[in-house]
């Protein structure tokens, strides 16, 4: 083998930009990777597996002669698509021991691309489900497409599948997308709207409320020009916000409804530079009403049931969790959370923005730090965290004692 092998699987590997929404530190940086292989001494090396230079007989094989192990079960169920992107553990090694890289010399796991790896390791992830890691021997064939200096021999891989994050979605264009249909309802304003799905919820947001929606918006010719849908990733935002068309259609709806929107433009966008213009067609789906949480009643001071830790930290156990474990000080986790200070006034709000926060818990105040790693995935806590553990007086943050209402989603990794 050449010398260049790590850099350039190294490149297939990492090609996709680390772009989720936690917006993490997470670069996938193809240069920072190969020199971070290409620097690491012998006593970096991850000892190859006693099968490296063959398959075993009892590893499975597949028809275009992918070889593969598994050597740990997953717990996950969906199984990842061409256009998803999947987040990753791996080492790989050629067939006489040498390894070409690994992540976990990176400190972190690796975010790619189904599209951008190599032909064998995308047929593999694609029969794989979160949590399970196999041991795969991938045949020249399957190793060599996007290589400016392609491998000469097969390549041993151990791949642990750690989180599937799907791809864009084809959003096909409504057939009446061109004007609205006979059925559809018009408003005094010039708005058609029609029920595509009807809700299951009783209450129609007022103007001044936050919503949580997925959409998908089209020019009257059927151009796709904005979709949440496509993206995976619903949108929040407050209904005096945004273009009035949206502020009247979404008032007629419930909870988990949908509707089709024709939108004139003295509704949308009324003619501004840089903005779809004529008639718009959206299609909506209200998810929800984010109504934000009132106050505790305790909100002023620990009651007496709280359970106080050395440094000061009060907390009270809302919900019980299902999960087995705690994170850990440097664990990544997702959490749904309120804040507000000992008077009663919110200051911040996962659940307004209608979207988990997800972060490291070396990175966050130091009550935090403390306070999730006495959690489990599934628990709600409450916090009445001091200033010292808080912010510290800094300027522009909240002062005082801050109260938080915590549910701990997930334990991204450990």
């Amino acid at each position: 083998m050449r010398t260049t092998l790590p850099f350039v699987l190294l490149a297939a590997l990492a090609s996709f930009p680390a772009c989720d929404q936690t917006k993490s530190s997470e670069s996938g940086s193809p240069g920072a990777s190969a020199k971070a292989s290409a620097a690491a001494s012998a006593a970096d090396q991850v000892p190859a597996p006693p099968d490296v230079a063959a398959a075993p007989a009892d590893a499975q094989k597949t028809e275009a002669g992918l070889a593969y192990k598994v050597l740990r079960p997953g717990t996950g169920t969906d199984k990842p698509k061409m256009e998803d992107s999947v987040r990753i553990q791996y080492t790989g090694w050629t067939t006489d021991g040498k390894m070409f890289g690994t992540s976990t010399r990176q400190g972190r796991p690796s975010l790619v691309s189904m599209k951008g790896v190599i032909p064998g390791l995308a047929d593999a992830l694609g029969t794989m489900v979160a949590g399970e890691e196999r041991r795969l021997w991938i045949p020249q064939n399957l190793a060599e497409k996007g290589w400016p200096d392609p491998p000469k021999a097969m390549l041993v891989m151990d791949v642990q599948l750690l989180q599937v994050i799907a791809g864009p979605k084809t959003i096909p264009v409504p057939e009446d997308v061109a004007a609205p249909p006979k059925d559809a309802k018009k408003t005094a304003d010039g708005l058609y709207s029609k029920v595509l799905k009807p809700g299951t919820g009783k209450v129609h947001p007022k103007a001044s409320d936050t919503v949580q929606v997925q959409y998908s918006g089209w020019t009257t010719d059927g151009k796709m020009f904005d979709s949440s849908e496509a993206r995976n990733q619903p949108a929040s935002f407050p209904l005096n916000g945004v273009i009035a068309g949206w502020t009247e259609g979404l008032q007629l709806m419930v909870e988990g409804e949908k509707r089709r929107l024709w939108i004139p433009e003295q509704l949308a966008y009324k003619g501004m530079p840089g903005k779809p213009q004529g008639m718009l067609v959206f299609d909506v789906e209200l998810l929800k009403i984010l109504v934000p949480p009132k106050a505790p009643a305790d909100v002023a001071k620990p009651p007496a049931d709280a359970q106080k830790t050395s440094t000061g930290l009060a907390s009270k156990v809302l919900e019980p969790g299902t999960g087995k474990t705690h994170p850990g000080p440097n664990s990544r986790v997702q959490v749904d959370y309120t804040g507000w200070t000992t008077d009663g006034k919110m200051f911040d709000s996962s659940i307004t923005r209608g979207q988990p926060a997800s972060f490291p818990l070396n990175g966050v105040i130091a009550g935090w730090t403390e306070g999730l790693q006495q959690m489990v995935e599934g628990e709600t806590r409450r916090f009445w965290i001091p200033e010292d553990l808080a912010y510290k007086g800094r300027p522009g943050k909240p002062k005082g004692m801050l109260v938080f209402d915590v549910h701990l989603i997930k334990i991204l990794d450990n």
